[in-house]
Parts: structure tokens; C-alpha cells; sequence
């Protein structure tokens, strides 16, 4: 039998072929029976001689090829491919053949036609949860790994880790184990263990400073650096902020909705929420003078010109400065 896993959700793909080996059988044997390859540089004759092999004390022999149907050049994939499909109609009965894909493979390719039209064939194709999708996945996470956690938990976590499932899972993992199955996560707890929820003191900060509160704006800048932030991580996350803003105004100015904003920008409906509001105390001529402006702060760090929270704290106080400035 073959398979064919393609898609961007690398997580996914892995747990994948992680219980695929462990359905096999013992793991000591799995493990001598596995050949793993690298698609850029395996030929089609290695990739027939693993395949071909006799498993050793084992019913299966278990054959892994990564990233073989994407990176084909052009000039060889039509007779590569050829000679691979002929093959795959004879693949021994004690041989499993995985095909892994990091990205999407076109419906058109021979190895995706043969798995669709032979019995032997399967096809799955992974992609990462996308908003209601995120939520749902975080929630089932939670539940697989004896926990709970509440609606605002999960919405805080999906915002500001976004759907990149390997991270999502490891705070998943810090979350379930630091509340013990004592009661459900909390948005308190997400807020508390959760790094990438440092990015909501950078809303807050570039909340303050549309509202030109400077010295909110600087007390959060400094919470943030006193939390371990490097300031140029921290000048990055303000420039991210500024942008989205700068292409939320441009969207929001041409009639479009926050959900195709969302769509649009491939960020949770969450963000753009936020930063429809946020985009409201500036002009977009002032966005445009903020993001050269901090540009122009990331150039005088990086080049020596200019000590670095130095830097920041210039930024805030001339960025919550007049309206007009």
C-alpha cells in the first residue's frame, strides 16, 4: 500500500506518520524495518531497493520519502514520475511507501491520480485550522490531554499564537499541566503562562499611544523589557502592529468587512477586530510617517547610532506626541 500526506500542517503530517509507525507493531522492530529518505537527493532506484526488501522478523516494511513530488525539477519530473507510477502498481504486499509533502500536491500529478484511482492508494491532505477550525482543534487539544478550558481562554490563545499547531500544543501542554484538572483554563491563566501573549501588552501600548497617553504607553513599553523582551523583539512586534494597521485602515477605506479583512491578511478575526479600532485614531498619512519612522529607529539600532530602549523610549514619546506630529 502507498500514501500520499501532503499539505502545510507540518504538526498534523507528523503526529500522522508518529501513529502510523506505532500501529505497526513493536517499536524495536518498526525501527529496523523503517527507511527514511530525503526526496531531493533519493533515486528512484534506492527509493525501489527499500521498498523491494524483505522486512526482517516484521509482517510490513515501512518506507518514508519526504518531499520527493515538490522538489522534482521540471526537466526530470515527467520521466521520474513515469517510471515511479509504473513501479507503485507492483509495490510488494509487505511494503507501506509514504509519500510526505510539505506543501499541497496538484490533483493533476501522476502519484496523486494513481492513489485516488487504485484501491491500494490513499490520499490526505493537511492544512492548518483557520478561525472557527483554530478554536474547535484547540478545544479538542485541550480535551485530549485530560483538560478543559473556557471560550475567552481559547480565543485569547488562538489570537496570539495563531495557528501554528506545534507551538499551540506545547501551551496547551503548560496550560494543562498548571492547572491539574483543578478547574477549566482560565483567559487569566493563558495571559499568565503563555509567551506570544506578550503581544497584547503591544496593543495596549499602541492603544495608548492613539489615544497619545505617553505615559501608559511608556510603562508598558518598560513592563515588557523588565519581562525579558529584547528591545529589538519588542521594536518588531510594534512594527507588525503598525503594519497591520496600516493595511487594515487601506481595506477598511475600500469597503471591505472584517471578515474578508481577516481572509484577506490571514489573521484571526480577533486581530483585525482590534486593530479596526486601534486604525481609527490615525489617519493613514500618519500611519505611513509612523512605520518610516520606525524603520528609521530599527536602523539607528542595528547600525550602533543609537543606545536601543534608549531608542524605544524616543519613539513612544514622539509617537504620543500632537496629533499633527
Amino acid at each position: 500500500m502507498f500514501y500520499l500526506f501532503h499539505g502545510e500542517d507540518e504538526f498534523s503530517r507528523s503526529e500522522t506518520v508518529a501513529d502510523f509507525k506505532k500501529k505497526m507493531g513493536d517499536p524495536g522492530l518498526v525501527e529496523l524495518n523503517t527507511n527514511v529518505f530525503d526526496g531531493r537527493k533519493v533515486t528512484l532506484g534506492e527509493l525501489q531497493h527499500a521498498c523491494d526488501s524483505v522486512p526482517f522478523m516484521a509482517e510490513r516494511r515501512l518506507v518514508i520519502v519526504e518531499g520527493l513530488l515538490t522538489r522534482l525539477e521540471p526537466k526530470e519530473q515527467k520521466e521520474y514520475l513515469e517510471r515511479l507510477t509504473q513501479y507503485l502498481e507492483h509495490l510488494p504486499e509487505t511494503t507501506r511507501l509514504v509519500f510526505v509533502e510539505d506543501k499541497t500536491i496538484s490533483k493533476d500529478n501522476p502519484v496523486y491520480r494513481l492513489a485516488l484511482a487504485d484501491e491500494r492508494g490513499h490520499v490526505k491532505e493537511f492544512k492548518p485550522p483557520q478561525r472557527r477550525g483554530l478554536s474547535r482543534w484547540i478545544e479538542q487539544r485541550v480535551k485530549k490531554k485530560g483538560g478543559q478550558i473556557s471560550a475567552a481562554a481559547v480565543e485569547t490563545l488562538a489570537a496570539f499564537v495563531g495557528n501554528d499547531l506545534r507551538l499551540l500544543d506545547q501551551e496547551i501542554e503548560k496550560l494543562v499541566a498548571y492547572v491539574d484538572g483543578a478547574r477549566p483554563i482560565s483567559e487569566d491563566d493563558v495571559r499568565l503562562l503563555v509567551s506570544y501573549v506578550q503581544e497584547a501588552n503591544v496593543f495596549e501600548m499602541v492603544d495608548a499611544l492613539g489615544r497619545r497617553d505617553g505615559q501608559r504607553a511608556a510603562r508598558l513599553l518598560h513592563q515588557l523589557l523588565d519581562e525579558g523582551e529584547h528591545p529589538l523583539a519588542l521594536l518588531g512586534m510594534i512594527v507588525r502592529q503598525f503594519r497591520i494597521l496600516i493595511q487594515v485602515k487601506e481595506l477598511s477605506e475600500r469597503g471591505l468587512s472584517q471578515q474578508d479583512m481577516a481572509a484577506r491578511l490571514k489573521l484571526h478575526p480577533f486581530v483585525v477586530k482590534k486593530a479596526v479600532r486601534q486604525a481609527m485614531n490615525f489617519s493613514l498619512e500618519q500611519l505611513e510617517t509612523i512605520y518610516r519612522r520606525l524603520l528609521e529607529t530599527d536602523v539607528a539600532i542595528k547600525t550602533g547610532q543609537m543606545d536601543d530602549v534608549l531608542a524605544l523610549d524616543m519613539l513612544v514619546v514622539g509617537l504620543s506626541g500632537k496629533r499633527g506630529s
